[in-house]
């Protein structure tokens, strides 16, 4: 497995960890950002990151059926994560701005559902896919991301596996540091997309 301090280095390397002035999906602000898709786009080092991520996950959670992920960014680290571990893997979109199953993807009643993501900060999306699966009456194990950067304020109560958990903190518009005040703000993240 990867050392918090090797993962850390290739976030660094692959500039996936930015500085700046950014808004999260959440809606909170941060001085950095963890931009993934950098990470993802380097295929060497994201199967490095995703081959730790899967050992963790076997470690944590012995019955698995199914991983589900949500669109965008947790699409390849769903599969990728489901190759390696030989299990069903499909994704959730963003329909008319609620996840939503399409492509026929299904959940069976009673599967044991693996939400997997890129990065967690609040865990809104984790929780909007659990609700997914608690209405077809399957069960969620927990969460398994790359980056972890929700400092314990995660709206999940579930367990979350993590590659690495970084301490980046968050802050509401109007308890912006002065540093943070004097930088444009940037969105850099998918959830507006349209």
């Amino acid at each position: 497995m990867l050392s918090y301090e090797e993962s850390l280095k290739t976030l660094k390397e692959t500039n996936a960890l930015l500085d700046g002035h950014f808004i999260l999906s959440s809606g909170l602000h941060s001085a950095q950002y963890i931009q993934c898709a950098q990470l993802l786009s380097k295929p060497h080092h994201a199967a490095n990151f995703c081959k730790s991520l899967a050992e963790k996950i076997s470690e944590e959670f012995k019955e698995i059926d199914l991983i589900l992920s949500p669109a965008m960014g947790g699409i390849v680290v769903g599969y990728e994560i489901g190759r390696l571990l030989q299990k069903e893997t499909i994704f959730s979109e963003r329909v008319e701005g609620k996840f939503e199953l399409r492509r026929n993807f299904k959940i069976s009643k009673k599967s044991r559902v693996l939400i997997v993501e890129d990065v967690i900060t609040t865990g809104k999306s984790s929780i909007e896919c659990s609700k997914l699966v608690e209405l077809r009456e399957a069960i969620v194990v927990g969460f398994a991301c790359l980056i972890n950067r929700s400092n314990e304020n995660s709206l999940s109560k579930k367990k979350i596996v993590s590659q690495i958990k970084i301490n980046i903190p968050t802050y509401k518009e109007k308890d912006l540091p002065k540093n943070l005040i004097s930088i444009p703000a940037t969105k850099p993240g998918s959830r507006e997309l349209k």
